[in-house]
């Protein structure tokens, strides 16, 4: 892989861990309200598939989406205005945390309800096959959302229909709170494919090499009219389901063990991170980003100076962003009535 790919998916997962750290940190500051679900530990699989990406093809998110959007290339200072409910955010400060959207990069949003990305991506890939062009569609979902009943039909209708539909599970394990081994008869997610007839394989998603990799090829496949693909990828998020969940319900054994595989080594030696501590980290030995920074150092790709510049830019950039977001106007009853209005024709809306 070459140099400046290189680069890309290191620079992509340090932005997205301290990104997401510092929302945890303007959460408990009040300035972040509602829902709140971060991504700490999955870095490689947003960094690795969205890069393998082309820009015509179409991401359709969950509500943990924060780092997709800033892999796909959406500014911090747009995802984090966003967070903060702010006039400026790439939704207009209407949708929060877990309703992003952003058509000029073909970003079509995340989505709050379990298993909803299934048939929106199967619409958009109805869309794409209709009009035959070169075109892909990404479908995330987690390991909770597999046992949908929009996950059968859509699969159904992908393998079908032959659509250009990429899905992509993130399988960090526990859903919402429970282990996968108790809430699912099949805890290899990626075998519930061959039931359609779609190619699927699992990955080690705690590697962006490897899931760059399997992502290109997959995507390969698509674009040759190879019909949907399907990739599991094994990750491990560190913090609870959301901020509101303490995560007890993990051992800590395991926890540490996923730390020591951690996409992002560099986040423990070079940068002070709020979760988990640099000290924590350090007890356990390298990380996730530690095996991209130590590979690239061992073909050249990168010199130990750089590390310092690259986390200077992400800390710089994710300070903007925040100071940006607690400048920036709230929305008002206008910008509201303008979005109920914007898809209406000939409807009439009845008030009281």
């Amino acid at each position: 892989m070459e140099r400046e790919k290189m680069h890309r998916l290191l620079r992509d997962m340090m932005l997205s861990r301290v990104f997401e750290e510092r929302a945890a940190e303007e959460y408990q500051k009040g300035n972040i309200v509602g829902f709140l679900h971060l991504y700490p530990g999955e870095e490689a699989v947003a960094a690795g598939v969205i890069n393998a990406a082309g820009p015509s093809d179409y991401i359709v998110s969950t509500y943990r989406e924060h780092a997709h959007a800033l892999v796909r290339g959406v500014p911090p200072r747009a995802v984090m205005a966003e967070l903060f409910g702010r006039a400026t955010g790439m939704s207009g400060g209407m949708g929060g945390s877990m309703h992003m959207f952003d058509r000029e990069r073909r970003f079509m949003g995340g989505y709050g309800i379990v298993g909803e990305t299934y048939p929106i991506a199967i619409g958009i890939g109805y869309a794409i096959a209709l009009r035959a062009l070169p075109e892909s569609v990404i479908c995330f979902f987690g390991d909770g959302a597999v046992n949908q009943g929009t996950f059968h039909e859509s699969l159904n209708m992908a393998a079908l229909w032959r659509l250009p539909v990429l899905f992509v599970c993130e399988n960090n394990h526990y859903a919402i709170g429970t282990d996968i081994h108790r809430h699912s008869a099949v805890p290899e997610v990626y075998k519930r494919a061959a039931a359609y007839n779609i190619p699927a394989e699992k990955i080690d998603g705690m590697d962006v090499l490897k899931v760059y990799d399997a992502t290109r090829h997959a995507l390969d496949r698509i674009r040759r009219a190879g019909g949907p693909q399907f990739l599991e990828f094994e990750t491990y998020r560190y913090r609870g389901h959301s901020m509101a969940d303490p995560g007890a319900y993990r051992p800590p054994v395991e926890v540490k063990a996923y730390q020591v595989i951690d996409p992002l080594t560099i986040g423990a030696r070079e940068i002070e991170f709020r979760y988990p501590t640099p000290a924590e980290l350090a007890a356990v030995g390298p990380d996730n980003i530690a095996r991209l920074t130590e590979h690239m150092i061992s073909v050249g790709h990168l010199e130990e100076e750089e590390v310092a510049q690259i986390r200077k830019e992400v800390e710089a950039a994710v300070e903007d962003a925040v100071q940006f977001s607690l400048a920036s106007p709230q929305p008002t009853m206008a910008d509201a009535w303008q979005h109920l209005n914007s898809n209406r024709r000939h409807e009439q809306l009845l008030q009281a």
